[in-house]
Parts: C-alpha cells; sequence; structure tokens
C-alpha cells in the first residue's frame, strides 16, 4: 500500500474542511461518513488528539463501476479523505486521501485500473485545487 495523495496547507483547520468538502464536491465526490477522531478519542479514552476528521468520500458512478468488476470491493469503500492539524504545527492542515490504486494493488483485478486511474485523477485535482494556501 502507498502512503496516499497529501498535501500540507496553511490554512485553520475549519476553512480547510469547508475547501476540502467543496474540492471533492467539484470532483463528484459526496462524503457518505464522517469520522471526528479528536472527539472519539476524547468520548471513549479521554485522551486528547488534534483536531482530525476522517472523510468517507463517494463518487456514484466510480463505485458502481467498481463493484461492476468485484463485489468484494465495497470493503475499500468509500474514499478515505484525512484532514488533521500538524501536531508539531498548529497553523498547518494536513490532507491525505487514499490512493486509487491500492485497490487495483489489493484486489490484483486488472479490471479495476480504469476506474482506480478516475479516482486517482479525481482526488488529486481535489487536493491540488487546495495548493493556493500550500505549507512548503
Amino acid at each position: 500500500m502507498t502512503e496516499g495523495l497529501s498535501i500540507r496547507i496553511d490554512e485553520p483547520y475549519d476553512a480547510a474542511v469547508s475547501r476540502v468538502r467543496a474540492a471533492l464536491a467539484t470532483e463528484g465526490f459526496g462524503v457518505l461518513t464522517e469520522i471526528d477522531v479528536a472527539a472519539t478519542m476524547r468520548a471513549k479514552l479521554d485522551a486528547d488528539v488534534e483536531p482530525y476528521l476522517i472523510l468517507g468520500a463517494c463518487n456514484p458512478p466510480l463505485a458502481y463501476a467498481a463493484l461492476q468488476v468485484d463485489r468484494r470491493i465495497g470493503v475499500l469503500l468509500p474514499c478515505n479523505v484525512v484532514v488533521r492539524t500538524d501536531p508539531d504545527d498548529p497553523s498547518v492542515t494536513i490532507v491525505e486521501a487514499v490512493d486509487p490504486q491500492d485497490m487495483v494493488a489489493m484486489t490484483g483485478r486488472p479490471g479495476l485500473q480504469p476506474v482506480a486511474d478516475d479516482a486517482a485523477a479525481r482526488l488529486a485535482r481535489a487536493l491540488g485545487s487546495l495548493a493556493e494556501h500550500r505549507a512548503d
């Protein structure tokens, strides 16, 4: 498995979350699930972690195409996109997304390649659109 797609941006967390949602929507992804990791750790373990959100992003036509190749692909859906504050620099927000190419590698199903290519390109464009606030 690769480390996925990632960008660091000089933008407050809350503003970054809104922009990530908009960038995903522009590329045809809706957010099906949302996990507030920081709130969960606080509630379940009384542990404090930096703001950390996992968005379960889905592009229905791509998900449908993948399911037509292999119904078991559902265990790899939706595409997870993480928005989190850099614990070493709270002024920086990190946005990371699963690399859809991993689903081809994990399943060994070459029929998934076109779906993975399309999903990867869309996620890369979504993250790339955040680059105006890139933190290097």
